[in-house]
């Protein structure tokens, strides 16, 4: 009889032990969700508008938002109760930022010494691209461009690689149906631009032929970081000796891609 009751006492303890290890697990998803419903949000919600987005309760979601604030993830954005991201998430991220440019840099560098080509790590930020690693090529006639300078993302080929993996409603929405021409190479409408990426959707490749700057082009593709930011690596070249090379660049640039894809994902599993 002894043994009945401690085999029904062990019984319950692992029943116990799972539904608090369950309840923690919802806890977290749910905090999760908070944060993503304030992501890009600079003025903040309200906790009525939270609750409505992640379709919790409002009780419910002030528990949390109360906790996150606690640690300084979410702060006040008014003084009627409006909450934003907090400047934990952004010391986080930007540590995560460091560890992947960091992390990417070698493979930047080889690339760079096999093309003895300028190659440029750029970071995406809505409609713009925002340069955040460079490795400057060994040719005395290069191509260099500052690490914190903004491109736009319709007339590079790092910013069409991104284009890419969009849908094409996404990319109006984001960049509109109309560009400027900022050399008679441009695309001007949404419709060229959509011509163009079709065939960067085959590929996974993009081409900048002097389309930015004349008597510049460039190679890109485009990949998530760890924590799925969007980002782009492009191989700039002054035009004079990049229309004999570009097939050549292409490939060891998605050589690279892949190298790298691989590298994260074995280091995630």
């Amino acid at each position: 009889m002894k043994h009945v009751e401690d085999q029904t006492r062990a019984d319950k303890s692992r029943i116990d032990k799972s539904q608090i290890d369950k309840s923690q697990v919802q806890v977290i998803a749910r905090a999760v969700s908070i944060l993503r419903a304030l992501e890009g949000q600079q003025s903040g919600l309200s906790l009525g508008q939270i609750a409505q987005q992640v379709n919790l309760a409002r009780s419910t979601v002030q528990r949390i938002v109360a906790a996150l604030a606690a640690e300084k993830l979410l702060i006040a954005a008014s003084p009627t109760g409006r909450v934003r991201l907090g400047p934990t998430i952004l010391r986080l991220a930007a540590s995560v930022s460091t560890d992947f440019v960091s992390a990417a840099r070698p493979f930047l560098v080889s690339l760079s010494n096999e093309l003895r080509e300028t190659v440029d790590l750029a970071a995406v930020k809505r409609d713009r691209l925002i340069f955040i690693d460079q490795v400057i090529g060994s040719q005395r006639l290069r191509t260099v461009s500052g690490v914190g300078e903004t491109f736009p993302l319709y007339c590079t080929a790092n910013g069409k690689a991104h284009l890419a993996r969009l849908d094409d409603d996404t990319i109006e929405r984001l960049i509109g149906r109309t560009y400027e021409k900022r050399t008679p190479n441009s695309v001007g409408s949404l419709a060229e631009l959509l011509r163009d990426l079709k065939t960067v959707r085959k590929t996974g490749v993009a081409f900048d032929r002097e389309e930015h700057t004349l008597g510049i082009c460039a190679v890109g593709v485009a990949l998530k970081d760890p924590l799925g930011n969007s980002v782009a690596i492009s191989v700039p070249v002054p035009a004079p000796r990049f229309y004999d090379r570009q097939d050549f660049i292409a490939k060891r640039l998605l050589a690279t891609l892949r190298t790298l894809e691989d590298h994260f994902t074995a280091a995630a599993a």
